[in-house]
């Protein structure tokens, strides 16, 4: 049915990084690869899509992967040549406006309905054999869910690496815009489909004058002498309210929770997605959908890179599994997540993952420490001023940069405008496996703060390195108010000497935009005024209990660094 005789190759380009990649499966079969097929989109605007097969005979399923990134390097390898290598049709389509594609590219308004018109024409191609995957990361993952609200049925398949289904909870979780990410989003989503030198150009513009742009007051239209006019940041920045009209139909989470598609999910544990991933298995979860969980050990770029053969082989073989009807390769358990510290971590699988554990509360003290007995009122502990004329700097963290995860928080603790509360050395390792918080009470001397939690491991050098951590946005009035500050979740163990620390501040900039101290909104402000904020001891960190039941005992395969696929 699906014989291919042409004789194309993909472009010299992607074979050439394609010869790079290394702990991949074996190829299975050569690749062809036709250009610039012209797809109809909703409003008939014409979508460029190259289709990447296998040559051979056989009846192979079809994976849609639709970017606003251009389909050459990286995307060209990493999604037409290696899947179309294993027995896949590949069509890798440039969105509406990106890429060559007709149309003006309008973040997340009209990717459900492209979709849908995409696979309209999938219907009439004479290599389409009915049965159909999704795959990709980032936004990749975001035109999967706007595709699942309204599933076509040919869909038997998806898998969301490091994916996103809600834009505005990506911009302004916490109440603060995350102004770092947003900036190396429009980098991407504005010079990537043009290529790999004006990207780099665009990369390099950005990077020379970020701390001008992160430091102007007022922040909006800063950015354009290095990206150019880019409105939908400019629309992000100015609304930040969820329910406002500018964000109707932008979240498209809940189509996971009528799914019947089975939905494999891939994250890290420091990627900018994590909390929206977490969101999705719990989504499909309740819905009875079947589904699959793997968190590693990165950020939103490095499970791309350096977890590629990881993230590679889980999403073939749920692919296999569901599209050629191949169970072999899936994995015994639903969840598997590294788990991090203690040296170089392990990989443990699990039945599920702890939405909603048991948590052990520690308790900051006057004295800085962190202790698990609570305190008898509710009595100022220390304060600090924070100043946004010299905000408190970001350090490592879910960051889109090279900058992004793990790192050495010595010199940010030392600052005047942070306070850290410890506890004692662990006689023995102690895992943190779930959802993070901090219950904090908080008082300030004008009403507008931000606060900044961070959990961090303190090894027995005195070496601390960020775990998880969160931003809210905190308005007070005369008395203090009590807030909660979710940390995103973790697993982590703390080895035996080591010692857990809370880290409290007043931002991290410029991975959130800076409170002016004023009221005023972020995008607009022009005045800066310094907050003292209070923390008072009915303040607590709170880490998800180390049960039994939610541990597991550690697999022999999970001990290993390799990660076997999952089970059907």
């Amino acid at each position: 049915m699906t014989h291919h005789t042409g004789t194309a190759k993909p472009p010299l380009s992607a074979r050439m990084l394609r010869a790079t990649f290394r702990g991949l499966p074996p190829r299975r079969y050569d690749v062809g690869w036709e250009s610039n097929l012209v797809v109809p989109g909703a409003d008939g605007s014409p979508l460029l899509a190259d289709h990447y097969f296998p040559r051979g005979e056989g009846d192979f399923p079809t994976l849609l992967v639709r970017s606003p990134y251009g389909r050459g390097v990286p995307w060209s390898p990493m999604y037409g040549i290696l899947f179309a290598e294993q027995g896949f049709h590949v069509v890798l389509q440039s969105c509406r406006g990106t890429g060559g594609s007709g149309g003006r590219f309008d973040l997340w308004r009209n990717e459900a309905a492209d979709g849908r018109a995409t696979v309209a024409w999938l219907r009439e191609q004479s290599w389409f054999n009915g049965t159909l995957g999704t795959v990709g990361p980032s936004y990749l993952g975001y035109v999967q869910w706007a595709l699942a609200l309204d599933p076509p049925p040919e869909l038997k398949a998806m898998v969301v690496q490091v994916g996103l289904h809600d834009p505005h909870a990506f911009f302004h979780a916490g109440g603060a815009f995350h102004l770092e990410n947003a900036l190396a989003v429009a980098v991407g989503m504005t010079y990537q489909h043009q290529g790999v030198a004006p990207l780099l150009r665009a990369t390099l513009r950005l990077r020379r004058r970020l701390k001008g742009i992160t430091g102007a007051r007022p922040l909006r239209g800063a950015y354009e002498p290095a990206l150019g006019e880019v409105p939908w940041l400019e629309g992000a920045l100015s609304h930040p309210d969820a329910d406002d009209p500018y964000w109707a139909g932008a979240a498209v989470g809940e189509a996971a929770e009528r799914l019947g598609v089975p939905t494999a999910l891939i994250g890290g544990w420091h990627d900018v997605m994590a909390d929206q991933t977490l969101e999705q298995f719990g989504r499909l979860r309740r819905a009875g959908c079947e589904t699959a969980l793997l968190v590693g050990p990165w950020t939103h770029t490095s499970a791309l890179q350096q977890g590629w053969p990881e993230v590679f082989s889980e999403s073939l073989a749920w692919l296999r599994a569901h599209l050629c009807g191949d169970p072999s390769g899936l994995r015994p358990t639903d969840v598997r997540v590294h788990v991090g510290g203690d040296g170089t971590g392990t990989w443990r699988d699990l039945e599920d993952w702890p939405s909603a554990p048991a948590t052990t509360d520690w308790f900051p003290t006057a004295d800085g420490h962190l202790v698990r007995q609570a305190p008898t009122d509710s009595a100022p502990l220390a304060s600090f001023r924070y100043d946004p004329a010299d905000p408190t700097p970001s350090v490592g963290g879910p960051l889109l940069s090279r900058a992004g995860g793990s790192r050495d928080n010595t010199a940010l603790e030392a600052r005047e405008d942070v306070l850290t509360f410890t506890g004692p050395p662990l006689a023995e390792p102690m895992d943190v496996l779930g959802p993070v918080s901090a219950r904090l009470r908080i008082s300030t001397d004008t009403g507008h703060a931000d606060v900044f939690a961070r959990l961090c491991d303190v090894d027995a050098q005195g070496r601390s390195v960020n775990v998880c951590d969160g931003l809210t946005r905190v308005r007070t009035g005369q008395e203090s108010a009590s807030v909660t500050v979710s940390m995103s979740s973790t697993a982590h163990r703390f080895a035996a000497g080591h010692r857990i620390r809370l880290q409290i501040s007043g931002g991290a900039h410029p991975r959130y935009v800076r409170n002016p101290g004023t009221g005023e909104a972020p995008a607009g402000a022009t005045g800066l005024v310094p907050v003292r904020i209070t923390l008072h001891a009915d303040s607590a960190l709170a880490l998800p209990s180390s049960c039994q039941q939610e541990a597991q005992a550690v697999s022999s395969a999970s001990r290993s660094s390799s990660v076997a696929p999952l089970r059907q």
